[in-house]
């Protein structure tokens, strides 16, 4: 299964290559693939944190393999979201990014998205897993961190409080209270078991 899932994950991104290559891009062909690489580093942000839940509720184990591959992906979305933004709409020119970024509320909310991805990007190899021990699992809570900016992020973006920016929302909501809900499950279990014992 994981060669489909790679060619799924990439296929959004060579769909856009296509479009470009062709022409088939609109009037505005920057903000084109600024949207789409935003969309689907969102999308697989929000797929990788389903695994969790997906497998606690089927019992499918097999799915956790997927999940570092789904969140590699999610930051090489990112990082084309980004590259976008400072190469093709800011021309490199530091000088104006910086400010932009302190000055707009989004942009430094998408700032704060990737800042969180790139060390779990990072420390995703088996090396890395085994140096950091039990510190892998805290620092991997960060895409907790990364995938609420980026709801926060395409929320300001917009600036519309209807529609899609509040489906993602939703489902990310939706994905912390599951997670939530399992913790406070397994303290009352464990809770209830030395009492069963007495």
């Amino acid at each position: 299964m994981k060669p489909f899932v790679f060619l799924a994950a990439l296929a959004p991104f060579l769909w856009l290559l296509f479009r470009s290559a062709t022409g088939r891009l609109s009037a505005n062909p920057i903000e084109d693939i600024t949207l789409t690489t935003g969309i689907w580093t969102l999308r697989l942000l929000l797929i990788t944190l389903a695994v969790t839940p997906i497998r606690r509720i089927t019992g499918w184990h097999r799915i956790i393999q997927y999940r570092r591959m789904l969140g590699l992906f999610a930051f090489f979305y990112a990082t084309l979201h980004l590259s976008t933004y400072i190469v093709l709409d800011q021309g490199l020119a530091f000088q104006f990014i910086l400010p932009d970024i302190v000055k707009r509320p989004y942009i430094t909310a998408g700032m704060v998205a990737f800042a969180s991805m790139l060390p779990l990007a990072i420390t995703s190899t088996k090396g890395w897993i085994r140096r950091l021990g039990r510190r892998w699992q805290v620092l991997h809570r960060l895409v907790y961190v990364s995938a609420v900016a980026a709801v926060v992020h395409f929320l300001w973006k917009v600036k519309v409080a209807v529609g899609e920016p509040v489906y993602y929302a939703a489902i990310l909501a939706a994905l912390l209270l599951f997670r939530v809900a399992w913790r406070l499950r397994r303290a009352e279990v464990t809770v209830r078991r030395p009492s069963l014992q007495r």
